[in-house]
């Protein structure tokens, strides 16, 4: 049960319909005050009127206006006007953080997106280990301005769960096994000679498309995805030489027809 069910709605607060009316007119302005909807209790000696909305641009909005009175006392005064959403109204959508509205292939020129601090793609770099835990502020500095000097400045790299989704990523996308490409390929990339390999655990499944002729020409590919422009594909031959014709229409004997 509610603590709204078990209050007992005040009488007074109840009767100020006409109070709460003109409470919500001034404060309307244009959005003008419709049917009073009904009244409910919030606290001892204070209730809440609610009217509709009528103006067109706030369907099923409606006015809500909360009035008290003190202890002993029979004068009843306005607390709050607000507008608000009733049952079946237009509503903005629930707001989403942008982090979570920026999507794949989203950046755009000018368009930053920061990595957060608990990215779980990322961990520390040069200062992995327990000095990525050093609580001395001097030290880190120090270490920071020597990694900078010897230009190895990355504070953080990529994490074993940022490879995973990577490799998850790039197999599942254009540039995996699983596609029509690859299934009608003369051969995989892997014994490609327009594959170039990358450094590192993911070149042991990844490489870079470099044929300009294929959709994936500077992607990252699968060694196992495969195309129709494989480095082994042979020129197609020009045909077979035709044989000198049996009967010779062409040339004509010197002397036929003198």
């Amino acid at each position: 049960m509610t603590l709204a069910a078990t209050l007992e709605l005040d009488e007074a607060c109840a009767e100020a319909v006409e109070l709460a009316r003109a409470a919500a007119i001034r404060r309307a302005g244009v959005l003008e005050v419709g049917e009073h909807r009904g009244v409910q209790a919030e606290d001892v000696r204070v209730a809440t009127h609610l009217f509709d909305c009528v103006h067109p641009g706030y369907p099923g909005w409606q006015w809500s206006v909360t009035v008290t009175r003190a202890a002993r006392a029979r004068v009843v005064t306005v607390s709050e006007v607000t507008l608000v959403p009733g049952e079946g109204s237009l509503i903005a959508p629930r707001w989403v953080p942008w982090s979570e509205r920026i999507g794949p292939k989203d950046l755009t020129p000018g368009v930053l997106a920061p990595a957060p601090a608990e990215d779980v793609r990322l961990e520390p770099g040069y200062t992995g280990g327990e000095l990525a835990k050093d609580p001395d502020p001097a030290e880190a500095s120090q270490v920071r301005a020597l990694v900078a000097e010897l230009g190895l400045g990355r504070e953080r790299v990529l994490s074993a769960v940022g490879r995973d989704d990577a490799v998850e990523r790039w197999l599942a996308g254009p540039g995996g096994p699983d596609n029509a490409m690859t299934q009608q390929a003369p051969a995989n990339c892997q014994t490609c000679g327009f594959l170039v390999g990358i450094s590192g655990s993911l070149g042991r499944l990844f490489g870079v498309c470099t044929n300009e002729l294929a959709p994936t020409d500077g992607a990252v590919v699968s060694r196992d995805h495969g195309c129709g422009g494989h480095s082994d594909v042979l020129e197609p031959s020009k045909g077979v030489d035709l044989s000198l014709p049996v009967w010779d229409t062409i040339s004509i004997e010197e002397g036929l027809f003198d």
